[in-house]
């Protein structure tokens, strides 16, 4: 039964697992990537899938577009099998499903792993408006801006794995194209650092080299308070030493004068 299947999978009577009758029997498949579905060009990744344990053989198929391109198979018995990518190329980059052959029949589909790769185009810049310098509790916009033509910007925490913002970008009057991520509030039970990549649309799954890291600064409310009253005070001495200090030199002259017009005299 396998050797048939197999035969009529590579003949490509059945490249669909949804177009078997018995799809629909089975647990759906899990794929995932390890060590991230998010890779720098040149690294290795890892692609499983996790089926039953009664599965025999796993297909891993990538879609470009609304095609799916031949899909890659393990003879592996048991509940998973991994697909290794020793060396990551923009090849790589894309839209992938795994389905597993047991026995009893073919199973679904499982959902889509996104596989990203980045590394691919310049760096874009990061900065904080209006600072990097935060009070405790409020509110910033962080800016990614290229003179690349990216149509968008993925915003990422670090330290935080699977926390990303994605944004159209817009043409600015000087000619880059940029994208705002309004961020916050920021307090002290976090770590606040940020990084950027472009990518082009065309290209979803291919991302530039990620921006320097930007580390958003804390300050307590109530420390600016003092430090306001604090320039305040220092201000405000300031000017009294000044004025004792003309003071000072007044009286000073207003006795010499008269010692100088006896001087004079004699």
């Amino acid at each position: 039964m396998i050797s048939t299947l197999i035969v009529l999978f590579h003949l490509g009577l059945s490249l669909e697992p949804r177009t078997t009758t018995m799809a629909g029997q089975f647990p759906i498949p899990t794929i995932w990537a390890e060590p991230d579905s998010v890779v720098t060009k040149g690294q290795s990744v890892t692609i499983w899938c996790f089926g039953t344990e009664e599965a025999q053989v796993y297909y891993l198929y990538k879609k470009e577009g609304s095609k799916s391109l031949k899909p890659q198979t393990v003879f592996e018995p048991g509940n998973k099998a991994n697909f290794s990518i020793p060396f990551t190329t923009e090849y790589h980059a894309g839209r992938y499903h795994c389905y597993y052959y047991s026995p009893a029949g073919l199973s679904e589909q499982s959902n889509t792993l996104e596989l990203v790769v980045t590394g691919f185009y310049s760096k874009p810049n990061i900065s904080a408006l209006p600072s990097s310098l935060v009070t405790s509790g409020k509110n910033v916009t962080l800016q990614c801006s290229s003179h690349q033509r990216y149509g968008s910007y993925i915003l990422t925490k670090e330290g935080e794995k699977n926390v990303s913002w994605t944004q159209n970008s817009q043409k600015h009057p000087n000619g880059h194209f940029l994208a705002l991520f309004p961020v916050g509030p920021v307090t002290y039970k976090h770590r606040w650092a940020f990084r950027c990549y472009g990518y082009y649309k065309s290209t979803s799954q291919m991302w530039s080299v990620p921006s320097e890291t930007l580390q958003l600064l804390l300050s307590d409310s109530h420390s600016q308070d003092h430090t306001v009253e604090n320039l305040i005070r220092m201000a405000v001495a300031g000017l009294i030493l000044v004025v004792l200090g003309i003071l000072l030199f007044e009286a000073q002259k207003s006795q010499r004068s008269p010692q100088d017009a006896e001087f004079r005299k004699s």
